[in-house]
């Protein structure tokens, strides 16, 4: 089971995603984003070196998931390779993405 480093800011926790969201991993992240006790998630992805199309994939997935429990993901990148990676692949069409961290939990207020 996968257990990434996060913070809580009142109903929102900030959730820092693994070096490597592709494969297998891919697959345990998107079922660890609903065992949280929150279901509105920032996903800071700084720290995330190699997205693969089953990491994005996974992305939407717990998105979809979230929405249905009424919750939702936001993303913070503020690193600009990561944040071309989204706009290439369009999912920030389907995700919010933030400059920083702080304004993604701020969007949920």
């Amino acid at each position: 089971m996968l257990n990434l480093p996060s913070e809580i800011f009142g109903d929102v926790i900030v959730v820092h995603t693994p070096e490597e969201l592709a494969g297998e991993i891919a697959e345990q992240f998107e079922a660890y984003l609903p065992t949280l006790d929150r279901s509105n998630i920032v996903l800071d992805v700084d720290s995330t070196e190699n997205f693969d199309s089953e990491g994005l994939t996974a992305l939407l997935d717990a998105q979809d998931t979230l929405r249905k429990r009424g919750g939702q993901i936001k993303i913070a990148a503020t690193n600009t390779t990561n944040r071309k990676i989204l706009e290439i692949t369009r999912v920030d069409q389907q995700i919010d993405v933030f400059q920083s961290v702080i304004d993604a939990v701020k969007s949920f207020h």
